[in-house]
């Protein structure tokens, strides 16, 4: 095949110099940017087919991004699938599900599904894109109550690297299906999702913005209040220190704000008291939590549009004793720390199997710094480095795939995400399926040798 060009690709071919390309290689990850050869701007299957072709036969490694908020170790040469403009979404209300196409955000599945009363395992930010959130697991805001949104993908559409277009169910073939649910981009181009929807229509949820500092133990207190609550109830807190700045809320400006975010999609009659228990630790300098459509999800943990440079590391915990609590409060000041609490269905497989690990995994426990663009990460690597260690005692050993970013994004962390015997699988798959690891700009899998 060497020798073949892009020519025949309908979306643009950038490279270096080329107007439009250092807008087409980043995303919302502002910390760093892939580098790549080429660029391709695919806007259907046949232009992916093109695109790893013409891979395969300059011998190019291939990364795939859509909005570049999981940037995996950037990457300096190679092509860049770009998925942003695959952009169709598909609601069938007679079956409760969607075709997702590769380059679209979760605002637009919500939206659509709205119209029929119906909701996606979306996560808490609304503009990240559904199809890489999916393949590598998703806890987002109905986590505990329906599980991962990779429990409810259907089908998968795939580019392998044959440059063959596949659908890949788990009647046609389990064992592909169950290496990219889960294994995210390492057996392929994955081009579109056909994933399931729940009958979700509201939710009583919000947030509570509590004075860390006038507010003794909140952390302490929400991880008690959590053994109190049905398996309905999703919810995390945010330690965050706002900065004294024009821009941030007067209310918020300059405070150590403890953000407990809300959702639980039950009726309000029994919603209201749990949270009423969180209500009373305190005065709320804030308090957004209400009967909401799931439309206005994303209000809930009010994430930022983007982009956004940041350093972050988690920890996966099989408990969160006050020890615990009070370690990570000391060893992380001065940053973001936000714990999640999982378990409920998240802990049981879903209606087909996949490769998403750990779940026997209770809180999740993460730390980010905000840096510049660009900035070298090295002065903020010490305090991940004491939160990790300060949690040790309480750590799974494991790791969620959604949550590795830039240089933690590596083989031996990833390997972290899955059980042992599961790795070895997705090892095996990798070397069937993409023995020369053609796939490899990513949260990689080395095939099996």
């Amino acid at each position: 095949m060497r020798g073949m060009d892009l020519t025949e690709m309908k979306g643009p071919v950038l490279r270096p110099g080329d107007a439009g390309y250092d807008d087409e290689r980043t995303g919302f990850q502002a910390l760093a940017a892939h580098r790549p050869d080429v660029v391709a701007g695919v806007v259907d299957a046949d232009d992916v087919r093109l695109a790893v072709a013409y891979a395969v036969a300059e011998g190019l490694p291939v990364g795939v991004q859509a909005t570049g908020h999981g940037l995996p170790v950037p990457a300096e040469g190679g092509l860049l699938v770009s998925t942003r403009r695959m952009t169709g979404v598909r609601v069938d209300p007679d079956t409760a599900t969607a075709r997702v196409e590769a380059g679209v955000r979760w605002s637009a599945v919500i939206q659509r599904a709205a119209r029929y009363g119906l909701a996606p395992l979306s996560g808490s930010a609304p503009s990240v894109g559904a199809v890489s959130y999916s393949l590598g697991g998703g806890v987002g805001l109905l986590a505990r109550s329906h599980g991962y949104a990779a429990d409810q993908v259907r089908a998968v559409e795939v580019v392998t690297a044959d440059a063959e277009l596949r659908r890949v169910t788990p009647d046609s073939d389990p064992d592909l299906f169950w290496a990219l649910v889960g294994g995210r981009g390492n057996f392929g181009v994955v081009t579109a999702l056909e994933i399931g929807l729940v009958p979700v229509t509201n939710l009583y949820g919000g947030a509570l913005f509590l004075d860390a500092d006038r507010v003794d133990g909140v952390l302490g207190a929400w991880r008690e209040w959590t053994d109190t609550v049905p398996e309905e109830m999703t919810s995390s807190v945010a330690l965050i220190p706002f900065p004294d700045a024009p821009q941030v809320p007067e209310v918020l400006r300059g405070r150590r704000v403890a953000h407990v975010r809300i959702a639980y999609p039950g009726p309000v009659e029994v919603g209201e008291p749990l949270v009423a228990r969180l209500r009373a630790l305190g005065p709320a300098l804030k308090d957004t939590v209400r009967v909401m459509p799931y439309a206005e999800s994303g209000s809930i943990h009010d994430d930022p549009a983007g982009p956004l440079a940041f350093y972050a590391t988690h920890t996966l915990l099989g408990d969160l004793p006050p020890a615990a609590a009070g370690a990570l409060e000391e060893a992380a000041a001065g940053h973001v720390v936000e714990v999640r609490h999982l378990g409920g269905a998240l802990s049981r497989p879903g209606p087909a199997a996949n490769a998403v690990g750990n779940r026997d995994a209770a809180f999740h426990a993460g730390l980010l710094s905000r840096l510049d663009a660009g900035a070298d990460p090295a002065p903020v690597r010490p305090a991940h480095e004491r939160v990790r260690a300060a949690l040790a005692p309480w750590s799974t050993g494991g790791r969620a795939l959604t949550f590795l970013y830039g240089e933690h994004a590596n083989p031996d962390e990833v390997r972290r995400a899955y059980a042992p015997d599961v790795h070895r699988r997705l090892a095996a798959l990798k070397a069937e399926w993409d023995p020369a690891n053609l796939f490899r700009l990513n949260h990689n899998i080395p095939p099996a040798r």
